[in-house]
């Protein structure tokens, strides 16, 4: 516990990574990348709309996105495991 002047007492949450990057990202509608586990030549954009505790993801308007050819492919509303991440970033509009 923390203490605020006078003797009263703050509790102090921690607040996980995720729930502060969809807050962020649901406030502004903005796209996110996500880097995948082991397939290093393909990328998933979209913008998250749900999320678990496994870090498992709901994204809207997901697009695949091929880093060599730039190629995308739409995919629609999809989600994806928590396992096959490895790294969120924002993506600018």
């Amino acid at each position: 516990m923390a203490y605020r002047g006078q003797g009263q007492k703050v509790q102090k949450v921690m607040v996980q990574p995720i729930v502060s990057f969809h807050c962020e990202s649901q406030l502004h509608r903005s796209r996110i990348q996500v880097w995948l586990y082991e397939q290093v030549n393909m990328r998933i954009e979209g913008c998250i709309i749900g999320f678990d505790e496994y870090m498992n993801l709901v994204l809207d308007d997901a697009e695949e996105v091929h880093m060599k050819t730039k190629n995308r492919k739409p995919l629609g509303r999809i989600m994806l495991k928590g396992d096959n991440i490895t790294l969120l970033q924002s993506v600018s509009n």
